[in-house]
């Protein structure tokens, strides 16, 4: 297994049985399933990236891709993968990413991937993600984050920005999705979740019995594409 496990956020699964089944409880919002993946994933990258950001990249062009025996083992994960998740009810995407749009609307308070986040759902649900190239997503423990809404001098200069009454202010926050962003505290433990590995965190939703699980999407690096599924 190569995640770095923080405190008692993550538990490992041994299979995908285990993955979609095993409950969230206390300070638990993340569950992997440590794989080391057969294949060839950038070359799967190479045959399909572009010049948008972001290139979803949906079955049928996957078959048709034509690949050395690496990249076909890498396609056949692909594939199993998203049998797995659809059979489980989920709608997987998979994505090639140069990149993600950044947010400059507002820059004392960025409200893209790269902020940690969480997810929000109006029904009970999940997030699952896997890296399988370039370089994965990262989480922090709830206690390790603080809400960016609540530092006085962030919620001041958004109180500026709102300029509406006070009884609406909540509503304006949540609208504009400020409340789903966090920072991490002084010291606070980054985890990686790995290359290869499939994991699943919870999501905001009304009824929901553990704290949603704060993640970010990495910075990548120069000239160099990712390819994640995500759903």
């Amino acid at each position: 297994m190569n995640l770095p496990y923080a405190s008692n956020q993550i538990v490992c699964a041994k299979n995908f049985e285990e993955l979609v089944s095993l409950p969230f409880y206390g300070a638990m919002n993340a569950i992997c399933w440590p794989r080391k993946l057969p294949g060839d994933f950038g070359e799967i990258v190479s045959k399909t990236a572009s010049d948008e950001n972001i290139k979803t990249i949906y079955e049928a062009e996957l078959c048709e891709l034509v690949l050395s025996e690496q990249g076909q083992l890498a396609r056949e994960v692909l594939l199993s993968d998203l049998k797995l998740l659809e059979e489980h009810g989920a709608s997987p995407i998979l994505n090639v990413i140069r990149c993600y749009e950044r947010d400059d609307a507002c820059l004392f308070f960025p409200t893209d991937v790269y902020s940690f986040h969480v997810d929000r759902s109006t029904v009970p649900a999940d997030t699952f993600l896997c890296t399988y190239y370039g370089a994965p997503s990262e989480i922090i423990p709830n206690p390790e984050a603080q809400q960016k809404v609540l530092v006085p001098e962030i919620r001041n200069e958004l109180k500026k920005l709102y300029r509406g009454a006070d009884e609406g202010f909540e509503s304006f926050l949540r609208e504009h999705f400020f409340d789903l962003h966090y920072s991490a505290r002084p010291g606070a433990t980054v985890t990686s979740l790995g290359l290869g590995n499939l994991c699943r965190l919870a999501v905001d939703y009304p009824g929901s019995k553990v704290s949603p699980c704060v993640h970010r999407a990495p910075k990548e690096e120069a000239g160099q594409h990712r390819l994640l599924m995500i759903c």
